[in-house]
């Protein structure tokens, strides 16, 4: 017989819900780099750990900071 699992797993806390950012704004360039990688790329959702809703406000925030001129499209500027 299986014992049972006395410890509840620890609830994840979203970096976005951290940060104490309300709405993701492109202009906030601090907190987009957090969910860019060192190449340029934007950071999947299993690895930063935000919602479906959230990682669709960072990519489109972070896709309009590129194109006013304010993040880098390339990490390493090839």
């Amino acid at each position: 017989m299986a014992k049972p699992n006395l410890r509840k797993p620890k609830k994840k806390i979203g970096p976005v819900k951290v940060t104490k950012v309300d709405e993701i704004d492109y202009k906030d360039t601090a907190t987009l780099r957090k969910f860019i990688s060192d190449r340029g790329k934007i950071r999947a959702r299993r690895v930063t750990g935000v919602s479906v809703q959230q990682q669709r406000q960072i990519a489109r925030a972070i896709k309009n900071a590129r194109e006013m001129a304010l993040l880098p499209y390339t990490g390493s500027g090839r």
